[in-house]
């Protein structure tokens, strides 16, 4: 559970990093492409450059699958840790993106002031059936993994 607890802070992190390096730092507009078409529209291009923090995310699940294997997880350890990664890594996507980023703080207006007025609370939900897709996307994706990581 431990190492699951990490795999999955890890995801978090990563994903944490996302819009701080492609939205604050990179700021380039091809990194927009989950927001609201509003605020998409609202985001000038800039100059493009690779985040390498994403690298993190293929961490969590290489570290994951190499301590599964290590500890001889079967198939249903596998499933249940990949799947519980993959929807705490969702569920901090709609709590601290889409609540906290995009709907109630000054992240996206600080280093794009064209999106003054668009983002707020009222575009709290505008991604939900992409959100309902990846919940239901997940649970092949982590029976795929945990297949995966039964060759090793």
């Amino acid at each position: 559970m431990g190492m699951t607890a990490l795999a999955a802070g890890m995801l978090m992190a990563a994903y944490f990093l996302l819009p701080y390096a492609g939205g604050g730092l990179i700021q380039e507009k091809r990194f927009f492409g989950s927001v609201p078409k509003e605020v998409f529209d609202a985001v000038p291009a800039r100059k493009k450059e690779r985040f390498r923090g994403a690298r993190l995310f293929a961490g969590a699940v290489v570290l994951a699958a190499w301590d599964g294997v290590r500890k001889g997880f079967g198939f249903w350890r596998f499933f249940v840790r990949f799947l519980a990664m993959l929807y705490i890594m969702e569920l901090y996507d709609i709590g601290f993106f889409d609540w906290v980023l995009l709907c109630h703080s000054n992240f996206f207006p600080h280093f794009y002031p064209e999106v003054k007025g668009v983002v707020g609370p009222q575009l709290f939900g505008y991604n939900k059936k992409t959100h309902a897709l990846h919940f239901a996307l997940y649970v092949p994706v982590s029976a795929a993994m945990a297949g995966i990581c039964l060759l090793f």
